[in-house]
């Protein structure tokens, strides 16, 4: 099923974890070049930008293909704009094909044709549909989960979440209105299924490959979960879906449920990512807590922003200050002590930007520099008035 080669596969993988241990500090630059050197991988990119780059190269490749394809079919298929479209998906795929075939993975080029592959899908199910938003979803999800499982790539596993959200939410659509205003909880079961789902396979699966993807679906039904029963989401979205404004003095249905979903969810992501040491659901719970704050201050806020802000300052600054005192020389457990998988140069170059803006540093000429310095009469690094 999957479409590269397992040795350059597992190499690939190899070679990750050995960079991680040379950013630890457990391996030196050397014993990380010669493992590179004798393991040939896959072509992939892990800079940002470069592959950014390489994305927008590829678009512009496959839509100057796509393109020159449309002037020769329009004269062949000019009342059937479908079958147009579906020509463009196969291009998409066949590229995808090609470029797994020469090793590339997550360079930038195969994700402009799985992009285009994807979206060109979804607009010919759109057109031959005439806009059935149920079967663009449903078919979005398959074809997203079935190139997921060939070419592992990690848009495709949030897509096929995405569009398996739509397909739940257009179907409950289509029953009716009872389910329409059921959404939040049919939204929050499936959620929880998910989850659980994706949390049993990842304890269970020996397959190292789509575990990444695994761990994505998991995470996600985190943010689902959250995201189905937050108040501010569940009241804005009644008033789209069901078309039902809140009069002035009034709630929405359920709303002591929701008042206390919304607050209590985020604290138990908090407290179980801290019982796990599960970074990822830590992060989610601090970011869906701020976000249940703001939630209640869009509808009443008892205090002016400024009042709110600086009072939440100096909690979230003495929560900090004596966490911190407690944790800083514990060992094991929740700890304060750097991780070493963890790229620590940021807080020593804030440690060392801080430390030269509160010292006097004066630069100094070099001995046999012809360059003198200290000429400034202001805070110029030596310019004065002449040249």
């Amino acid at each position: 099923m999957i479409a590269y080669d397992k040795n350059l596969l597992d190499n690939s993988i190899l070679l990750d974890e050995a960079k991680d241990l040379k950013n630890a500090g457990f391996i030196s630059k050397e014993q990380f070049e010669n493992i590179h050197s004798q393991l040939s991988h896959l072509k992939t990119n892990k800079n940002l930008l470069v592959r950014l780059g390489f994305f927008l190269l590829g678009c512009l490749m496959y839509s100057s293909i796509c393109g020159t394809l449309s002037l020769t079919l329009f004269q062949l298929f000019q009342n059937h704009l479908s079958i147009i479209l579906l020509i463009i998906a196969l291009v998409g795929i066949i590229g995808l094909e090609f470029l797994s075939r020469e090793n590339y993975f997550g360079q930038g080029l195969d994700d402009a044709f799985l992009f285009g592959f994807l979206t060109s899908l979804g607009a010919f199910v759109g057109s031959s549909t005439n806009g059935e938003e149920l079967l663009v979803a449903l078919v979005l999800t398959l074809a997203a989960i079935i190139t997921y499982l060939r070419y592992l790539h990690l848009s495709s596993a949030l897509i096929a979440c995405i569009a398996a959200t739509a397909t739940i939410a257009y179907t409950s659509f289509e029953i009716g209105e009872i389910t329409k205003s059921l959404l939040p909880f049919i939204m929050m079961l499936f959620a929880n299924i998910g989850y659980w789902l994706s949390k049993g396979t990842l304890e269970k699966t020996k397959n190292n490959y789509y575990y990444k993807g695994l761990k994505l679906a998991n995470n996600y039904c985190l943010i689902l979960f959250y995201l189905a029963g937050n108040y501010l989401v569940v009241r804005e979205l009644s008033i789209i879906l069901l078309g039902t404004e809140t009069p002035k003095g009034q709630d929405i249905t359920f709303a002591p449920f929701f008042y206390i979903f919304t607050f209590f969810v985020p604290v138990a992501y908090i407290l179980n990512g801290l019982r796990t040491r599960n970074r990822i659901m830590l992060w989610i719970g601090v970011l869906a807590l701020t976000f249940s704050i703001y939630s209640i201050r869009y509808y009443y806020a008892l205090l002016p922003l400024e009042i709110a802000l600086t009072i939440g300052g100096i909690i979230v600054f003495f929560f900090s200050y004596f966490t911190i005192e407690r944790i800083k020389e514990k060992e094991l457990g929740i700890t304060f002590k750097i991780d070493r998988f963890l790229n620590s140069n940021t807080l020593a170059n804030a440690e060392i930007l801080i430390t030269a803006t509160q010292m006097s540093i004066k630069p100094t000429a070099v001995d046999g520099s012809k360059m003198k310095f200290g000429g400034g009469d202001f805070s110029g690094g030596g310019s004065s008035g002449n040249f």
